[in-house]
């Protein structure tokens, strides 16, 4: 488990998560992975990935970015990779597919930081999924094999695979994932207009070197992580740091992103999360109160503030309201599992 501490995860929070307005497609995509269709002209890039620790680290190498559309039946992603030489090793469903280059999608409909699906393919089309009941941090555990029915994915590289003998300009994924696998994550499937869901993306790249004609790692040098939306740290599994998609039936441009109001208190309900963990580790139990975890003061962004606290059995619940547009308030809680509900 990757240590945490105040001042890292005061650097997490300052990290605004990315923004997309998702549109629908006027047709059925066909499943190639070129992005040839015309309906994708109608969906928007994604800002182009940066590394996962945000500007911590340089810009990537290579640039990564994707886009978004929906039907009835599809949430559909298409993305595209820069990437001069384009290899891949896994040719079994359900492999660590992140031990090869890959592409990652990661989506939790209700933002509730549990019940996740995530996507992995490599270059090969061979694709990994997968549910995590929550994340690794909290013990997981990851539920493999996944195998949504009906998805349907494609790669296509723009140059040659496995041959070190040119040079590539990249590879593009296709991706159809049936509304009717993810409506078991806790939102209605497909979704309605307006509806936001936190979903993220994520790319794995090895150095490499050429060795017997052939592609292999440089040993002993850790992978890249290049992602959409920033998590702070080395760790796609903090869905709180996701970025948002609003799904809409409104023509491309006309529809505005509107921000989660509720995400002052989303932040500093986590903030409590992570001094809850920091003081486990070092008392072996948990904070009773929010004086006794020296942040009865602390103030969240906007009208977020912390409401109460209490222990159960095996953990904490922790409280924040925060005011919405019109004057309403509402509470959300975390528990010891990082868990947010409303």
């Amino acid at each position: 488990m990757p240590n945490r501490t105040f001042r890292g995860w005061e650097f997490m929070r300052d990290i605004v998560p990315k923004r997309y307005v998702c549109c629908r497609t006027p047709h059925p995509l066909p499943i190639d992975g070129t992005m040839r269709d015309p309906a994708w002209e109608r969906a928007a890039w994604t800002d182009l990935f940066e590394d996962i620790e945000g500007d911590l680290k340089p810009r990537p190498r290579f640039r990564t970015r994707a886009r978004m559309l929906w039907d009835d039946e599809f949430f559909y992603v298409g993305a595209r990779l820069e990437e001069p030489h384009v290899w891949g090793t896994l040719t079994e469903k359900n492999s660590i597919i992140f031990h090869d280059n890959d592409f990652e999608i990661f989506i939790d409909p209700d933002g509730d930081n549990h019940h996740y699906y995530e996507f992995e393919v490599n270059p090969l089309n061979t694709i990994w999924e997968l549910t995590l009941e929550k994340p690794y941090r909290d013990g997981g555990p990851a539920v493999h094999g996944t195998n949504l029915d009906g998805l349907r994915s494609a790669v296509h590289v723009d140059g040659t695979l496995n041959d070190p003998g040119d040079e590539d300009a990249g590879w593009s994924v296709e991706v159809a994932i049936p509304w009717s696998g993810l409506a078991a994550y806790g939102r209605p499937a497909p979704p309605r207009h307006g509806d936001q869901w936190r979903v993220n993306f994520s790319r794995v790249e090895w150095e490499h070197e050429i060795a017997g004609g052939a592609y292999r790692k440089v040993p002993n040098r850790p992978e890249d992580n290049w992602v959409w939306s920033p998590q702070g740290v080395i760790d796609m599994h903090r869905p709180e740091r996701w970025g948002y998609v609003q799904f809409s039936t409104a023509e491309p441009g006309a529809d505005r992103f509107v921000p989660d109001p509720t995400l002052p208190a989303r932040d500093l309900l986590m903030e409590v999360y992570n001094l809850q963990r920091e003081f486990f580790d070092s008392h072996d139990r948990w904070a009773a109160t929010f004086d006794e975890l020296g942040c009865a003061d602390l103030q969240g962004k906007g009208s977020a503030r912390l409401t109460a606290m209490r222990l159960e059995a095996d953990g904490f619940v922790a409280g924040a309201a925060v005011s919405l547009p019109g004057g309403e308030e509402r509470e959300l809680f975390v528990d010891h599992q990082s868990r947010i509900t409303s």
